[in-house]
């Protein structure tokens, strides 16, 4: 090897440092490498001099690196530097390491061997000659040939900006992630007194966190497979021991994944290398997906985060989420090299994204299955008239409002507003079949409008709740989607939602996870308005949070179920304006007012008023008071009739529609009350695998 020669201001510019580097101490402490580079360069295809440097200047262009592969004239080991090209002209080539500051009296004992430069999925092996080699960089020589390889193993790629933290017997270590592909990685870790990096034992495994800044990218228990020696700074070769994580319990019923045509593509861009990816997706559903790579290109590690990924579909549409790499298998022989199949969940997609993500795979499955489409709404108010939904007693009732109420329709069945989901199943523009939901609490979505034509051939009604079963298993796990719960308010005398939402509530027998709960519904007559005052002691005041700790020791004693939950009924609710926003967005008003009956100090009733626009339920269970009558003694008709008439007004409420629980109090107080309604309210977590089962004896869900 030449002298090294001073270059003034070049980037070869020799350091004063004599502190031994990371690179020094794999140099003289570790084990002899073995080899694997080709040694006879005839056996590539030949690669010309100006092809070598336009793609040495095109990885300048890109900012990435060269490997210069060095050997030691005594003990013959090996050491191979990172460094970055400077842009080439003639036949000189000038990089500088990519850690600048080596030690110039061990770079003497040196001889270049050869370079490599990455070429997509090959690399170019080149033995150039050696101008000048400094602790800063080299110059060197490019030969009239060089020779191209395919690679035959994984190449791990330099990261960047990358924090690792290792955990191993109580202790924490910290570094940065050097390189880094799907099956092992190296990191640096440095250590100050009184830690050593004797603490760490390479024969027992321990756990390796990547973060950058606030955000983790992996958590995975790892094997050392080597390192380097040294007390303060040693380099780890890292493999993680899983091929596959559990980010959810086993699951007897699974999403139905789907192989579209023409295929997606997963395009992102790494969040450890910072290089763009883009693989195909072999199949989807709407909790997560598979893609395909090359074994020698792999990148997708098992308990990898991708921060943020796109879906492009055939250049049409772009769909973005977070996603987690879940396992890794190996599938195939592509040619000479070995396919990997991984497969990724969905941890955070936007929710107008992911709707017209399950509109399209469930549009594959079926041709006459929809979801939040564009309507006719003509079609839908004669499918309504048809199908007997809207019933001679109902419509007495909604008449003289209908204009009111095509005008609230016309807003919650447009297709991208964010507070109701529709399905249905139409052929020819004729609607078979149709069930809809509004998010009316935080995190609780509320089935309505469930209906379907007695002439439809095929079971019109039971198609649609297929399709809001899948639904809710493809979404309930996404927090921003916000489908902890799902309610329906039924009659009890319906056979069918008392067959079907009753029916589950009794097989499943945990008021935990799904409960009913019985209210009475009656309507009460404006008066002309008065400031008469309660009478003894009685006051009815706005509720703190106080009353809402009476109200849930009642509830837990008298149910146990999930009403309170469901309905935002606890003190961290209290002012929650998130969904009145979405509702204003669109056009529209929710809100929500709790007031408090108390005799004496004592909590006698807790009574929420629900403020919203006509229409958005057909029965006025939208627009309504709740009364829960926590304690019923000396709570006499007149009293409660006239606190209900009182938030009435307060609340701006033109109808008296009222709801009472429990329901046996108006019945034990002869007050006159219509009907009945049960609310049955489902815990989508907790009961997610056996509601599915329990839906398949309805609907074809596979």
């Amino acid at each position: 090897m030449n002298r090294v020669e001073k270059a003034g201001d070049s980037p070869l510019r020799s350091g004063e440092s004599s502190e031994v580097t990371s690179a020094e101490k794999i140099l003289l402490t570790g084990p002899p490498t073995t080899e694997a580079e080709p040694r006879h360069p005839d056996a590539g295809r030949k690669v010309a001099r100006n092809q070598l440097i336009n793609r040495l200047n095109f990885i300048h262009f890109k900012g990435d690196r060269i490997q210069i592969h060095l050997v030691d004239r005594r003990t013959k080991r090996r050491l191979s530097l990172a460094a970055l090209p400077f842009p080439v002209c003639g036949s000189e080539l000038v990089c500088r390491w990519d850690h600048p500051g080596q030690d110039e009296a061990m770079l003497r004992g040196l001889d270049l061997d050869f370079i490599r430069v990455p070429h997509g999925q090959s690399w170019i092996h080149s033995v150039p000659l050696t101008s000048a080699i400094t602790s800063e960089g080299a110059r060197l020589k490019l030969p009239d040939v060089s020779y191209a390889f395919n690679q035959r193993t994984v190449e791990r790629q330099p990261c960047r900006d990358i924090t690792v933290q290792v955990f191993q017997k109580a202790c924490v270590f910290a570094g940065r992630l050097v390189d880094f592909n799907a099956f092992s990685f190296k990191a640096e870790l440095h250590t100050a007194s009184p830690q050593s990096c004797e603490w760490i034992d390479p024969q027992l495994p321990a756990k390796v966190v990547f973060l950058k800044a606030a955000e983790t990218f992996l958590r995975a228990e790892c094997l050392i497979i080597r390192c380097t020696r040294g007390e303060a700074e040693r380099s780890y070769v890292m493999q993680p021991l899983a091929q596959q994580i559990h980010r959810y319990p086993k699951a007897d019923i699974r999403s139905q994944r789907i192989a579209l045509t023409p295929s997606p593509n997963l395009v992102f861009q790494h969040p450890l290398t910072g290089r763009r990816v883009d693989l195909k997706v072999i199949n989807l559903s709407g909790s997560g997906f598979a893609v395909e790579e090359c074994e020698p290109a792999a990148v997708l590690m098992p308990g990898l985060t991708l921060p943020r990924v796109e879906l492009r579909l055939a250049n049409s549409l772009t769909l973005t989420c977070r996603t987690q790499v879940l396992y890794r298998n190996t599938v195939a022989c592509a040619g000479n090299a070995r396919l990997v199949r991984c497969g990724l969940s969905l941890m955070e997609m936007p929710a107008q994204d992911h709707l017209n993500l399950l509109a399209m795979l469930h549009q594959s499955v079926d041709r006459n299955a929809f979801i939040c489409n564009a309507l006719d709404p003509e079609a839908l108010w004669d499918f309504f008239f048809e199908s007997g939904f809207i019933y001679p007693g109902k419509y007495t009732l909604l008449h003289k409002q209908k204009e009111k109420i095509k005008e609230t329709c016309r807003k919650i069945y447009h297709p991208s507003q964010p507070i109701a989901r529709h399905f249905v199943y139409q052929d020819n523009g004729v609607i078979l079949g149709h069930v809809a939901m509004i998010r009316f609490w935080q995190r609780t979505w509320l089935i309505h409008h469930h209906a379907a034509r007695r002439a439809a051939i095929k079971k019109a009604g039971l198609l649609v709740l297929d399709q809001l079963s899948r639904f809710i298993h493809e979404t309930f796990r996404i927090p921003s989607l916000r489908t902890s719960f799902i309610a329906c308010y039924y009659r009890p005398q319906n056979r069918f939602p008392q067959r079907f939402f009753g029916g589950f509530a009794q097989s499943f027998n945990d008021p935990a996870n799904c409960s009913i709960d019985l209210f009475a519904y009656l309507r009460i007559s404006h008066q002309p308005f008065s400031e008469e005052a309660l009478l003894d002691r009685w006051q009815l005041l706005p509720a703190v949070d106080k009353d809402v700790v009476d109200l849930t020791d009642f509830y837990n004693d008298h149910s146990g179920g999930l009403m309170l939950k469901a309905m935002d009924l606890e003190p961290a609710s209290r002012g929650a304006d998130g969904l009145s926003q979405d509702y204003r967005r669109v056009g529209l008003k929710w809100e929500r007012h709790w007031f408090a009956l108390r005799h004496g100090g004592r909590l006698k009733a807790f009574i929420i008023a629900n403020v919203s626009d006509i229409g958005l339920n057909f029965s006025d269970l939208t627009s309504c008071l709740q009364v829960i009558v926590t304690d019923a003694e000396g709570l006499d008709p007149d009293i409660f009739i006239q606190a209900v008439r009182r938030v009435s007004r307060v609340a701006g409420l033109q109808e008296m529609a009222v709801l009472v629980y429990p329901a046996a109090y108006p019945q034990d107080l002869n007050i006159p009350f219509e009907k009945s309604y049960n609310l049955w309210i489902v815990d989508t977590a907790g009961t997610a695998q056996a509601f599915l089962k329990y839906l398949s004896r309805f609907t074809r869900y596979r």
